[in-house]
Order: structure tokens, then sequence, then C-alpha cells
């Protein structure tokens, strides 16, 4: 329903913009000074002591795990990682060549009809689903893309972490800490970021009283468009089309001339350097050096030098996009598989969100202001012309 023009004043933001739609605890974000935090935590604290399942207990739960709890929370994530039998069947079953992402809200949507807890609507159940898709999401995603290029799928390791298991099931052998350290720490940095446009998404479903299946179905939908998930691909896209850091200096300007976008630069909320990237960034280098290969962050580096050059007085910083590419590259995970990535580490994120907002729910109906015709005759079909 639209709102007649003679209703009076009315407030419009654009893509809802600053508009406040819900009250969390979950993080917080202040785009001037750089900073962001999940329940109270500096971001930089969880990078640095924390690995992803205790971050996620910490969003779901509102706090730090004790020990007794924390392995507990970890044994069920080992044990829920598998797949229902008819899920493994449909991933090798699907055609090799859709986006994962449309793979992906497939997977989850058909692993809803085998969840053994689906009816139980209790927190204690609804709990119980929301870490089964946690755990799920990696293997669907390392099952696919295994399918795919047409090699055995590899079986989860009850032994591994979240993190290090899916770097297993996905190239077929165990990753070294160093490695399984900074994936967890880019999952962990990926984890929770307020209401983006993914999160939104799976608010608007829940509120509906939909299961949190759907709800992060429609998550996965939302990510997948490229004005919110998929950023770092291009990222990388963009420093080959460079092709080294000396023909930087030219791109940028011919870009900024032709209004083009510089890809992982800017965001809607941080008008400084994004506390994700700068950490994003010293692993991208560590890992540049590690593997003898400076072509992509030589290249980045130069790109931030003169974007901040230029743009930095307007706001214009790295985000977690322009860095995380890079990481991801010397981890071995394909570009396409970047975006899915994302929504493993935000799972946790979009039901935090879910179950927070649900405990005092109303269901989500804004409304549009109209601004067609106030009165249009109908014609007969015979008179149109």
């Amino acid at each position: 329903m639209g709102v007649l023009k003679d209703t009076g004043q009315i407030e419009y933001s654009r893509g809802l913009e600053g508009v406040i739609a819900a009250l969390s605890s979950i993080s917080a974000i202040d785009g001037t000074q750089g900073k962001l935090i999940y329940r109270g935590i500096p971001i930089e604290a969880l990078a640095k002591y924390s690995t992803y399942e205790e971050t996620s207990y910490l969003l779901l739960y509102g706090e730090l795990p004790t020990k007794e709890n924390l392995e507990k929370f970890e044994r069920e994530m080992r044990e829920l990682r598998n797949l229902p039998e008819k899920v493994e069947e449909c991933l090798k079953e699907l055609p090799p060549d859709p986006h994962p992402m449309d793979i992906l809200k497939v997977a989850v949507a058909h692993a809803a009809l085998y969840d053994p807890d689906r009816q139980r609507a209790c927190r204690e159940g609804v709990m119980r689903k929301v870490i089964r898709i946690i755990a799920q999401i990696p293997t669907i995603i390392a099952y696919y893309h295994r399918t795919r290029s047409g090699k055995e799928v590899v079986p989860p390791d009850p032994e591994l972490g979240h993190a290090a298991n899916f770097l297993y099931m996905l190239h077929g052998k165990r990753p070294d800490e160093e490695e399984a350290k900074i994936f967890d720490v880019a999952l962990i940095l990926h984890a929770e970021h307020g209401l983006n446009a993914s999160t939104f998404a799976a608010m608007v479903t829940a509120s509906t009283l939909s299961d949190i299946n759907s709800a992060i179905v429609s998550a996965i939908g939302a990510l997948k468009g490229p004005l919110h998930g998929g950023a770092n691909e291009r990222v990388l896209k963009m420093l080959d089309e460079i092709g080294s850091a000396d023909k930087a200096e030219e791109y940028v300007h011919n870009a900024l001339k032709e209004k083009r976008r510089i890809m992982g630069f800017g965001h809607r909320v941080y008008k400084t350097y994004d506390p994700r990237a700068r950490i994003l960034k010293e692993y991208a280098e560590y890992l540049s050096n590690k593997y003898n290969d400076r072509k992509y962050i030589e290249i980045g580096e130069k790109i931030e030098e003169i974007m901040i050059r230029e743009l930095g007085k307007k706001g214009i910083f790295p985000n977690v996009d322009f860095y995380s590419g890079i990481v991801y590259h010397f981890l071995g995970i394909p570009r396409d598989l970047f975006t899915p990535v994302f929504a493993m580490a935000r799972s946790v994120g979009w039901a935090a969100h879910v179950c927070e907002y649900t405990q005092n729910n109303r269901i989500f109906r804004p409304r549009a202001y109209y601004i067609g015709p106030e009165y249009v005759e109908y014609n007969p079909i015979e008179q149109r012309r």
C-alpha cells in the first residue's frame, strides 16, 4: 500500500539509509574512528586471541564461553557438519556451472527438509538448527566444489576446527596451522557487521515467523548481489587487469576521471580505514612474502597510496574486501567461492540477529510514498490504442 500525496509531511530515506530499524546488543560500528566491536569486544582482540567457534558462541549467546561451554559448543559444531545423504546426492546432480551462491541457496533449503529439529520451535531447538546451518555451510561449499571439479568429496574431519576443516575438505589435505589460523581470523572478521543488506533480509523473513533456514536463504540471496558480496573477487580481477604496480597510477587516474569505481574502496558506514582491512592487509603481506609472490600486494599497496592521497579527505579508504581476496588467493580458495565463504562466515551474524530480533518480534512493514497519478479512468480493452 502506498501513502497518498495528501497525507502531509513525510520523511523518506532512500535505501533506508540512516533509519533505525532495530535495537541490538550484538555489534557496533564507529565509522568515524574506524572501530568495530562484537558484544563490546574490539575486533582486534578477537582476531588476536579468539577462534571462529568462540566468536560464534559470543555472538549467539551474548558472552564469552567458559572452557566447558566452549568445548561443548565445538563438539556440537563438529558433530553437525555432515550433510544428509539426500543433500549429498543433490549436490552431485546439480549442474557444474551455476553461481555457487545459487547452489548454496538450494542446499541450505534442501537440508531443512531433513533437519531432525525442524519442528522444534523452542529456543533450544532453534539454536540447534542454527548451529547445524553454521556447521553445514562449509561442507556444502567444499562438497560442491570437489564434485564440479570431478574429484572425490572429502568428508569432514572431526579432529579439525571450523576453519581448518573447510580448507581440508576443499583441498583434500590438512592445512598447516599458520594458514588455518589466518583463515580463522578472516572468518572472525566477516562474522558480523550490523544491519547490512543480507542481515536485514534475514530479519525481514524471520519477522514473519518463518523458519531459520528460510531466513538464511533470504540472506544468501541478498549477499549474492554484486553491491553486497563478491567485491573481493572483483578486486583480484582489477589487480590482474592492472598487471603491475608501475601501471597502478595511470589506471586509478583514468578510472577516477571516467567515474569508474575502484573496487575495495569506500564504505557506507566507514569514513576512515576499515579496521578489518588493517588486519587482513598484514596477512596479505605475510602470505605474499611466504610464497615469494608480491605481485598482488605491491599493486594493492600502490592503489591504496594513490586512493588515500586523492580521496582520503572524502572518507574513501580500503574496506574489508580490498585485501581479503589476496588472502583467499594464497589459501587456494577459488575466486567464485569468495562470496560463499563470506556467507560461511556471516551465517552466525545472520542467525544472531534473527534470534535477537524475534525475541521481541514485530513484522517489518515499511510504507511507500505514492508518486503516481491520483485518478485514471478505466478504458475497456476495445477502446485502447
